[in-house]
């Protein structure tokens, strides 16, 4: 893999991820790296060592059962999550399919997985998952007679059989009922993902932006607020508990010029009830939205404990302006100290900088949802200087 631009990070090492280079959720747990696929090589799982991170070794991959893909992996406790959705996007279930859901693996040995339990999800199955540990898990799913993804617990009390704990949709996504969309023509209200502080979850729930929800009692989510902006596609709301801010990707899911611009953006949320948008992260210059594939926002790295965290820096994939990262020690005028952007994989238009993760020493693992693999990066000196900080 080549560079194509770079500012205080560097490019150590490189795996194409055995020449199924969709990568997509990445996530370190001690030495080794778990990765999801975006499906459409057909691969499910990569487990890598990363003892090494300038030479990481692919020891074991397993395909997603057809029709579907296995897209996200959570690792703690011992337990390798990972989800089961149908795949390709608008495709229907084939016959026979094994169910969508949830899978459950215990890591007695990190590389080497065993499959213990199974939460059956029925419909269209699991979208994305947060788990750090615990008894409960939070994921995006779309069970049988939803119009959407809805938000979803799950209680791993007994990791071989996750049960429902409960859940919360917004009104109109179920058929059932007598409800009714409560939501314009065009526009699509789907749960991404939350993270939490203590019992509030900050949910992107796409075109209806941001929705707070208390979590104290995991059977019975209650929503505290809303907020909208002129913006769609609400993936991730970072909190950062220790300014009272958090901040959200919209994720680009266009590609081209005509795509419609997504920016990241800073909330207070000094009071949950009543947050307010107080800046945007600056876009990233350069000839981006012309050059193929999709330009826009995608994951933030999630502060998971274990890994490295800051309340200042925020470090963000933009597909094909690569990985971006923002200092946010004034958050009302954020500013971007460092980013890195590889040259596209063979045969590819652009780059695709997918999903990342920045583990404890401070490097950054970057995947490509294409073709381009895996990237590790580590921090030059200015920005390791930040990064050790204050506020980190």
């Amino acid at each position: 893999m080549e560079t194509a631009s770079a500012r205080g990070l560097r490019l150590v090492g490189h795996h194409d991820l055995g020449g199924f280079g969709d990568g997509m959720q990445v996530l370190r747990e001690g030495d080794a790296l778990y990765v999801g696929h975006f499906g459409t090589s057909g691969m499910g799982t990569s487990i890598l060592d990363v003892s090494d991170p300038a030479a990481p070794e692919l020891v074991r991959q397993w395909r997603a059962p057809p029709g579907t893909h296995t897209h996200k992996v959570q690792v703690a406790d011992g337990l390798l999550l990972v989800n089961h959705e149908v795949f390709p996007y608008g495709s229907s279930p084939p016959p026979g399919q094994a169910p969508a859901g949830l899978a459950v693996y215990r890591l007695a040995d990190p590389f080497a997985p065993e499959r213990v339990g199974f939460w059956a999800s029925s419909g269209r199955g699991v979208h994305r998952v947060v788990w750090t540990g615990g008894r409960y898990a939070h994921l995006s799913a779309t069970p049988e007679g939803f119009t959407d993804r809805i938000w979803v617990i799950v209680d791993l009390g007994d990791p071989t059989r996750p049960v429902q704990a409960g859940r919360w949709w917004w009104p109109g996504q179920w058929r059932g009922g007598g409800e009714r969309p409560t939501w314009p023509a065009g526009h699509r209200v789907a749960a991404h993902h939350a993270l939490l502080d203590r019992d509030l979850a900050y949910l992107g729930y796409d075109d209806a932006n941001l929705v707070v929800l208390d979590v104290a009692d995991p059977h019975k989510p209650a929503l505290v607020s809303n907020l909208r902006w002129d913006g769609g596609g609400t993936h991730t709301c970072l909190p950062l508990p220790g300014r009272r801010l958090v901040v959200a990707t919209d994720e680009q899911l266009r590609s081209g010029p005509q795509a419609p611009e997504r920016r990241i953006r800073v909330i207070d949320v000094a009071d949950p009830a009543r947050p307010s948008v107080l800046s945007r992260c600056p876009a990233p210059h350069g000839a981006y939205r012309e050059a193929g594939l999709r330009f826009g926002p995608h994951n933030l790295h999630e502060n998971r404990p274990g890994s490295y965290r800051s309340q200042r820096l925020v470090f963000a994939t933009y597909f094909n302006a690569g990985l971006r990262v923002y200092d946010l020690a004034d958050p009302a005028e954020p500013r971007e100290v460092a980013h890195w952007v590889p040259r596209p994989a063979a045969g590819q238009a652009a780059a695709q900088s997918n999903d990342l993760f920045v583990d404890a020493g401070g490097l950054v693992y970057v995947t490509d949802r294409v073709g381009g693999g895996l990237a590790v990066l580590e921090p030059e000196p200015g920005l390791a200087d930040l990064m050790s900080g204050p506020l980190r």
